[in-house]
């Protein structure tokens, strides 16, 4: 059964994420994909995360689908093409069979390996998801007729651990008006900020993925405290990451969601190609 599917039915949906690679060899990235295969519903292919060049996240997603069979969402930002290039990359992935997109602003390239490169930033997350449902219907962002339309699912993204929570629930609801079909989240480890996270959305009639990132050490927990906005790790669980590694990690995840699932529509889990650590989590869960 499709993603879109799946959506559809209210299943419950996991979801998986990897970065392809910087150059040609792709041979990890499909051994990556492979391994999840029969855990997830389908994977998430990132578009230079950091602003930080790697292989298209479309070809990339092709390339999973052709070499695996399993289902892709590569992301799609708004920071490296104007609206005329992002509508063809979009009727382009549709052709080769991509079902699925995520829809985000992108990071500023002077974060990146790159940081000579221009920014373009012609619309935003919420104008990828219009654009998205326009040539769905079998239009262009100009009212101009397409010969042939798209069948994209589009996902957004959601920070539940927001500085300003209730303008983020704002923005989710324009979001899904504008025709977001669902939402991934950044990763969850306060139970209680999840809780209310859960309770503010709870109108919101799309399914929500809750963001799951095993930690691996911690300097790792520290950094995600420290750096990343809307990542917020509870004093217990920097403690218990003292002198631990990823098994430890592990653990607190597997933990988390065994006490979430019955609140969730389904989870988002992340580890930079990991699958072993993937696999672990999962494997405690499923």
């Amino acid at each position: 059964m499709l993603l879109q599917d799946k959506l559809k039915t209210k299943d419950f949906i996991i979801t998986a994420e990897l970065t392809p690679p910087k150059g040609t060899d792709c041979q990890t990235m499909f051994q990556v994909a492979q391994d999840l295969k029969e855990k997830v519903d389908a994977v998430n292919v990132t578009d230079s995360p950091m602003a930080k060049m790697k292989m298209s996240s479309i070809m990339a997603g092709h390339f999973i689908q052709e070499e695996t069979g399993l289902e892709v969402i590569p992301h799609v930002t708004c920071r490296d093409k104007n609206i005329i290039a992002l509508q063809g990359e979009l009727l382009g992935a549709s052709k080769l069979g991509i079902n699925n997109i995520l829809a985000i602003t992108g990071d500023d390239p002077t974060r990146g390996d790159h940081p000579q490169a221009s920014p373009v930033f012609d619309t935003n997350s919420i104008g990828v998801i219009k654009t998205v449902q326009k040539l769905n219907q079998g239009f262009d962002t100009n009212d101009n007729q397409l010969t042939g339309t798209t069948d994209l699912t589009v996902a957004t993204a959601g920070n539940l651990g927001a500085d300003d929570l209730d303008e983020e629930i704002a923005r989710l609801e324009t979001k899904v008006t504008a025709g977001a079909d669902f939402i991934q989240t950044q990763p969850a480890y306060d139970l209680d900020l999840l809780k209310k996270f859960l309770d503010k959305t709870n109108h919101l009639d799309v399914p929500i993925l809750i963001g799951v990132l095993p930690l691996t050490s911690y300097k790792m927990a520290q950094y995600l405290d420290q750096n990343v906005p809307g990542v917020e790790i509870p004093t217990s669980i920097l403690a218990r990451m003292k002198g631990k590694k990823a098994a430890e990690g592990v653990k607190i995840s597997s933990q988390f969601l065994k006490q979430v699932s019955d609140l969730i529509n389904g989870i988002h889990i992340m580890s930079a190609n990991r699958s072993d650590i993937l696999l672990d989590v999962l494997n405690e869960v499923t």
